[in-house]
């Protein structure tokens, strides 16, 4: 039992050595040489979030549609969504904001229902808050040839 266990460990040992140069590799980050905890002016411009403004185009057939503004702080719980309180039915009008589809109203069975469903009630789930961000990578992508601007 006691060789065994050293034959084992011995064997594990050789194989982390046989690794290691491949565990050593420098890596390298999308933000350069800036830390983690450090903040660049470069970073505090990737975090501006539009102003609220009007419904933003869409790139692909079933998108789901973007959040024109900021939402830091928006409690979305079981209980309370911020959301609805200009999205709902009762309160897009008043507040000039984009009610919420019929859609969200739908069971997985597609039965109507009176309030909007479970799977639909965490909005940002599916909807992202827009930034000024520039890419990371370079992008090729083109909107779908329906959706482009005429």
């Amino acid at each position: 039992m006691y060789k065994r266990l050293i034959i084992t460990l011995l064997v594990v040992a050789g194989g982390l050595q046989l690794s290691a140069p491949a565990i050593a590799e420098p890596v390298t980050s999308e933000r350069g040489a800036i830390g983690i905890n450090e903040e660049s002016a470069a970073g505090q411009e990737w975090q501006q979030y539009n102003k609220d403004g009007p419904p933003i185009p869409r790139d692909y057939l079933q998108q789901p549609p973007l959040i024109p503004h900021k939402v830091e702080g928006y409690q979305i719980t079981v209980k309370h969504n911020k959301c609805l309180s200009c999205h709902s039915w009762a309160n897009y009008k008043e507040n000039g904001a984009t009610k919420i589809s019929q859609t969200h109203f739908e069971s997985r069975d597609g039965a109507i229902l009176s309030n909007v469903s479970a799977r639909r009630y965490f909005c940002t789930q599916c909807h992202v808050p827009q930034t000024n961000a520039k890419p990371l990578v370079d992008n090729t992508f083109e909107a779908v040839e329906a959706l482009r601007p005429q």
